[in-house]
């Protein structure tokens, strides 16, 4: 994976070092519990034949679902369950009305499948960006604060580098006007290492960039899990959205894959106040259980509902 070396690792690290006033309020915070809609993709049927199950609920009552099942109101929806809606005038007034009837709050739509921001052909990385405009408009008719992309491109690491800042900021340009932040999640590729990714909002260097760290997405090409806590621990600085990742939980009610504890640690010492959002991925649970035990471990820890 990419790395800064010792004295870029330690620069990106300054942005951590708080005050004792900082640390004072850090420890007073709680950051908010929010429910990503990717924890329930087996629930909507996104999902392989074998995985689904005999019932599949709609997306559509997502913000009821969290509501009334998880007592969660903060939901961050996913582009894909709304592919066959784009164009739909509807769609937007109907799922605000959704969400408003049942007393929930629209946090942010995470987009998958609209091109590559670090494509080597400039006119792809112009098209991803254009290709975000209809999220950009949902995203906003729901009352979310930013779109969740990802940093995915062609050539070595400083190509992509450029070129992902590039089609960054062309997307920049088309989300600011709907009142958006683009924040940037570790989601495979070089955007699976902190350093390259801190060194990605170092070259954009924009406030309505930043980054969604998920705790579990930190593995290479071979599947290998690098130090979620040290990774975390590098694009923290700059997040504008936190993924609580779970995959199993032992009888404690401890993630045996991620150290919650020293994860949450480092989000309280950040300046980010916002929601964490719960995205349960394991299979040896249903949803519903790796949900609540995820909901649980971070009240626990001292998030709030």
């Amino acid at each position: 994976m990419a790395s800064l070396g010792i004295a870029g690792t330690a620069l990106l690290m300054r942005p951590q070092s708080l005050l004792a006033s900082q640390v004072a309020t850090a420890a007073k915070r709680a950051n908010p519990i929010s429910l990503a809609q990717w924890s329930l993709h087996r629930t909507f049927g996104l999902c392989t034949p074998e995985s689904r199950p005999a019932i599949v609920l709609d997306a559509m009552d997502f913000a009821k679902i969290s509501k009334a099942q998880y007592g969660i109101t903060r939901v961050e929806y996913v582009n894909q369950f709304y592919q066959d809606r784009v164009g739909d005038s509807t769609l937007a007034a109907e799922l605000r009305k959704r969400a408003d009837d049942v007393g929930v709050t629209s946090v942010l739509i995470m987009c998958d499948g609209e091109g590559e921001s670090g494509a080597a052909d400039a006119n792809a990385r112009t098209e991803f960006a254009q290709n975000h405009k209809k999220w950009c408009a949902l995203a906003q008719a729901l009352g979310c604060t930013a779109i969740r992309v990802n940093a995915r491109g062609e050539g070595n690491a400083q190509e992509q580098l450029e070129r992902c800042a590039d089609g960054i900021t062309q997307l920049l340009a088309v989300a600011k006007p709907f009142g958006l932040n683009v924040i940037i999640e570790n989601h495979g590729g070089l955007s699976s290492d902190g350093a390259w990714v801190a060194k990605l909002m170092l070259a954009v260097r924009d406030d309505a960039c930043g980054t969604l760290p998920d705790f579990g997405n930190w593995r290479d090409e071979a599947g290998v899990l690098h130090d979620p806590v040290a990774n975390t621990a590098l694009v923290m600085p700059f997040a504008k959205g936190c993924s609580a990742k779970s995959y199993d939980f032992d009888a404690q009610g401890n993630e045996t894959t991620l150290d919650y504890p020293k994860l949450l640690d480092i989000v309280r010492a950040s300046k980010y106040a916002g929601p964490v959002g719960i995205e349960f991925e394991g299979k040896k649970m249903s949803e519903s259980d790796g949900i609540h035990a995820t909901k649980a471990l971070l009240l626990r820890l001292g998030c709030v509902l």
